[in-house]
């Protein structure tokens, strides 16, 4: 087989990146440190018949994408966030499945001196199986140990790294003779595209009931705006409707005026107003009554399913 020269390759990769973004509607930006070449073969293969993943050199990334804004110009937003260890997941299936997918393609591994720290480490206390002569790396991280039969037990739990910060030789070995990968690596999604929009991929954690929940805040500020404004809005109406037949009644109640809905009779004759709150609680009495007989019934229920009762 004839290997094909660079200028060929690079056409034939810009031609494929063009490709993917006509066919696809959706992509994340993935960064990919710290992940092998296994690893990733790996999460091609979770992702077969869902989704593509095309790596490359950030400098051919922008260049193939310089090439096609005249097409597609919605992807110049993609430019500023090509940058460090990147490359792309193309799919036409659910962002959220996709991101489930990618998260769940992660490995352990150990600590490496240099690396930055993802999350803090914590050494829990234990009994080591390492021998008296190890304790000088205790010692030298201040890490309080104790000589329990014949082998080191750390006594306390103890903070050993910090998340961002960079590990030192000492904990990397430490971590590594115990035997402790604290670790995990795989693609991190950076930022999410979907046809022409680019935005956080928190937003995909964003649901009906958030929604739902953040218009009905605006819906409550608009109407309260509203009333001290006196300014009438959709929002506002029910309320001033409200307002404005409390007010009626309140007119009602101290002079001779009367209306239909203002009930002036209950007020004039307190024995009519004692009958209907008197025919109104057995009604209320039938429905406690209802619910306690459907709990009842539940519970029952449930006895029946586990096979025996109470007292069996």
């Amino acid at each position: 087989m004839v290997k094909e020269d660079k200028a060929t390759w690079k056409s034939n990769y810009f031609l494929k990146l063009v490709q993917l973004f006509e066919e696809y509607p959706k992509c994340f930006i993935v960064g990919v440190d710290n992940v092998g070449s296994k690893q990733m073969q790996h999460i091609r293969m979770a992702l077969r018949g869902h989704g593509v993943v095309m790596m490359g050199k950030n400098t051919m990334m922008r260049k193939a994408i310089r090439g096609h804004v005249e097409t597609n110009s919605a992807l110049e937003k993609l430019l500023p966030h090509i940058k460090g260890n990147v490359g792309f997941v193309f799919t036409k299936s659910d962002l959220s499945e996709i991101r489930k997918v990618i998260s769940e393609n992660r490995v352990a591994a150990p600590a490496r001196a240099g690396a930055l720290a993802p999350l803090d480490v914590t050494l829990p206390a234990q009994n080591t199986g390492l021998g008296p002569e190890k304790t000088s790396f205790f010692q030298a991280l201040a890490i309080p140990t104790k000589i329990s039969r014949g082998t080191i037990e750390i006594q306390n739990d103890v903070k050993l790294i910090k998340q961002g910060e960079k590990v030192g030789a000492s904990e990397a070995t430490l971590l590594n003779m115990l035997k402790i990968s604290p670790f995990t690596y795989g693609l991190v999604i950076k930022q999410v595209y979907d046809s022409g929009t680019i935005f956080d991929p928190a937003i995909l954690d964003v649901t009906d009931d958030d929604l739902r929940s953040r218009f009905m805040e605006g819906v409550a500020n608009i109407a309260s705006l509203s009333l001290a404004i006196g300014y009438p809005t959709v929002a506002s109406a029910p309320h001033s409707l409200v307002n404005g037949f409390k007010n009626l009644l309140a007119v009602a109640a101290v002079t001779e005026i009367t209306f239909k809905e203002a009930m002036k009779e209950l007020l004039s004759d307190p024995s009519k107003l004692a009958a209907l709150q008197a025919a109104a609680a057995p009604t209320a009495a039938v429905e406690e009554k209802k619910e306690e007989a459907k709990k009842e019934e539940s519970e029952e229920e449930s006895e029946e399913d586990m096979g025996f009762g109470l007292f069996d």
